[in-house]
Order: C-alpha cells, then sequence, then structure tokens
C-alpha cells in the first residue's frame, strides 16, 4: 500500500530547522480518510532510513485520533520527553482545520520550553499570547510574568502581561501575580542610588493591590515594609506592619528584621529595641544581621548594659556577632573611660563565644590598648 504523507506546507516550515522534519514528511497523516492513496512523492526518503526521533513523531501523531481535542493535545505534549518534538507537535496540531489552541495548551507547552530551557520560543509562545492567539487566563499570564521577572531583559515586559490583566475581564491579577511583580522589584532594591525609583513601583503596586480586593499575605506586606525601610521611610513600614492585624496576618521574624534595620538606620533606636522585645516575647529568633545592627546602634548611643545583653542574647542563640560588632562594644567603653570594664567584657565575650577565634581575641586586646 502506498504510504500517505503529512501536511507538507507544515513540515517545510521546519525542514531546515531538524532532521526530524524531513522524514515527518514521510509519516502517515492519522487525519486523513485511510481509504484515500497519494502517490509517494519522488523526494521521499527511504523508510528504512528514519531516525528515532521521526518515528517518535510518526508514532505521537497517530496516537492522535482525527477529531483531536485540546485534552488530547495536552495529553500528547505532557508524554513527550523531546521539548523539541513536544514543539513541532504543537505547531503542526495549531495547523489542522477545526482545532484552535486553548489557554491550557499554551500554558503546557510554555512550561515545557521553560524547563528545557528553550527559552527562545518560551519567548515566541509569550509574544503569540499578548496577541491574542487564546484567551489568557489568570494561570496563563502568571507563567508568563514568572518567565520574564526571570530575565532582565524582559522584565518590562512582565508590566506589560500586569497591565493586561487589569484590562481583562475574566483575568484579573491575583495574590500570586503581585507576589511574582513585588520580589521581581524588590531584587533591585540593592543600588541605593535607584531603590527609590522602584518604591513608586510598589507603592503603586501596593494601593492597586488593597483597591481590588486582594487580600495580602504575611509574605507580600513584608516585601512592602522591606521596601519602605530601605529607602528610609520607616513611618510607612511601621504602618504597613500595624495593618498586618487588619487581615489576620501574622508579623514573622522578617517583618520584625525589616523594621529593627530601618529604625536603628534612621536613629530611632528606642523602637528598634522595642520591636526586638516584642519579637523576642513572641520567642523569635532575629537574623545575625539584626542583631548586629541593634548591638552597634545601642554602643554608638552609649548604651553599653543594654548593647552587652543582646550581645549575650546572640550568643545564647548559637551566633557570634562579627569583629566590627565587638570592636564597637569595647572600644566605646574605653572611650567612656572604663577600660577595666572593656577587658572584662572581652574575657567575658571569649568564654561565651565558641566561635570566637584567636585572632579576633588578640585585635579586640591590641585595640583596647591603643585606644587606652
Amino acid at each position: 500500500m502506498a504510504r500517505q504523507i503529512l501536511h507538507h506546507r507544515f513540515l517545510q516550515t521546519f525542514l531546515h530547522r531538524r532532521p526530524i522534519s524531513t522524514t515527518a514528511a514521510a509519516a502517515g497523516n492519522p487525519l486523513q480518510n485511510s481509504t484515500t492513496t497519494i502517490p509517494p512523492s519522488p523526494h521521499t526518503p527511504n523508510p528504512t532510513t528514519r531516525t528515532p526521533l521521526a518515528k517518535q513523531f510518526e508514532t505521537c501523531l497517530q496516537n492522535l485520533k482525527p477529531g483531536f481535542t485540546q485534552y488530547d493535545v495536552v495529553e500528547a505534549l505532557r508524554s513527550q520527553p523531546d521539548p523539541d518534538l513536544a514543539f513541532d507537535i504543537f505547531r503542526w496540531t495549531g495547523q489542522q482545520r477545526n482545532y484552535k489552541h486553548s489557554s491550557t495548551t499554551y500554558l503546557t507547552i510554555l512550561q515545557i520550553t521553560i524547563n528545557n530551557k528553550r527559552y527562545q520560543h518560551s519567548e515566541t509562545l509569550i509574544e503569540e499570547i499578548l496577541a491574542g492567539a487564546c484567551t489568557g487566563t489568570v494561570p496563563l499570564y502568571n507563567s508568563v510574568i514568572k518567565f520574564c521577572c526571570g530575565r532582565k531583559v524582559l522584565f518590562n515586559r512582565a508590566f506589560d502581561v500586569y497591565k493586561t490583566m487589569l484590562n481583562s475581564e475574566d483575568a484579573k491579577p491575583d495574590l500570586e501575580t503581585y507576589k511574582l511583580l513585588l520580589d521581581s522589584l524588590l531584587r533591585r532594591f540593592n543600588n541605593v542610588n535607584v531603590c527609590f525609583v522602584y518604591l513608586r513601583g510598589v507603592k503603586s503596586m501596593w494601593k492597586q493591590m488593597k483597591a481590588a480586593g486582594v487580600v495580602p499575605d504575611t509574605f507580600v506586606m513584608n516585601m512592602v515594609m522591606k521596601a519602605h525601610a530601605k529607602c528610609g521611610e520607616v513611618d510607612q513600614a511601621v504602618r504597613v506592619f500595624n495593618e498586618m492585624g487588619l487581615y489576620r496576618n501574622e508579623a514573622n521574624l522578617y517583618s520584625y528584621c525589616y523594621l529593627i534595620h530601618g529604625l536603628c538606620e534612621k536613629g530611632r533606636v528606642d523602637e528598634g529595641l522595642g520591636f526586638y522585645k516584642e519579637m523576642r516575647g513572641k520567642e523569635l529568633v532575629p537574623k545575625g544581621s539584626s542583631f548586629m545592627i541593634l548591638i552597634c546602634s545601642l554602643a554608638m548611643e552609649g548604651r553599653f548594659d543594654e548593647a552587652i545583653k543582646v550581645v549575650y542574647d546572640m550568643l545564647g542563640e548559637s551566633m557570634s556577632p562579627d569583629l566590627l560588632t565587638y570592636k564597637t562594644v569595647v572600644e566605646g567603653l574605653c572611650r567612656e573611660g572604663k577600660v577595666d570594664e572593656a577587658f572584662d567584657v572581652v574575657e567575658e565575650f571569649r568564654k561565651k563565644d565558641s566561635f570566637m577565634n584567636e585572632k579576633t581575641y588578640k585585635v579586640l586586646l591590641n585595640g583596647l590598648r591603643y585606644v587606652n
């Protein structure tokens, strides 16, 4: 029996790209009437020369019965271990009559290309989605935003998708959307000179989120607090902290650490110490950096008893201050004329700090002699 052939026009579009496309042209078209035969093309390769990929492609198409649905295509894509072959199947099915890809099939192939690092295919699919190739849904748009946020060159594209969602009737941004975008903005707060620019975006999204009735969780509120604290707007950070109860969210150690950092950097040490005591009352353990900024801030204000108490608290949690923190406390005592007390404190630190090495101990002693 003469072999039936696939849709030649489609196969020619990726003939130059993959070896399978040359051999797939010789495969049978499962959607064609089985009683109709077509004479073999003079350019059709010998069946014995088909590659394993061509056989996989042919087998997958044979499993797609005439009148296949989006569900059948999704199953075919997920069962295909070769991402390039899955992409070819996606393209081939999309060109068949009486069939159109849905948001589910686009989401499936997008996840396949991203997970297998076929980023060029991913970007092409994203442009098609935004152009209206399928009806957009929240899971699909969120997957697009997540991919764009992970690539610097597509950072602005993520916010284009967000605007599309805002203008949509059935795919409005949800909590996951705001988490992805806020996290992407916060990653750019490392540079102090530009953090104020991105803070505007955080404020705008925070307002839009509340106006849309999306209930924030602790993670989102922590990111908003962190953005304000990083830019020195600690009053706004405290205001967000106080709103946690309205949304039935419980502050965690990150909530307190962001406030302690922001308040201490602004010189509002009393308030920072107050939040520190509050979190310790809840049996929350601050991060090491929060311990140290509070210790240094107290020592620089001459409140050595409180600073030393926080040092002991830190050591009790099996964390060790760095050399700069130790020097801030010890040399501060010396400048206040409390040299003997400073020597005693160094010895006490050495006994309680199992992580203090001999080099750190000698540096502290030499510093004391120099200051004295």
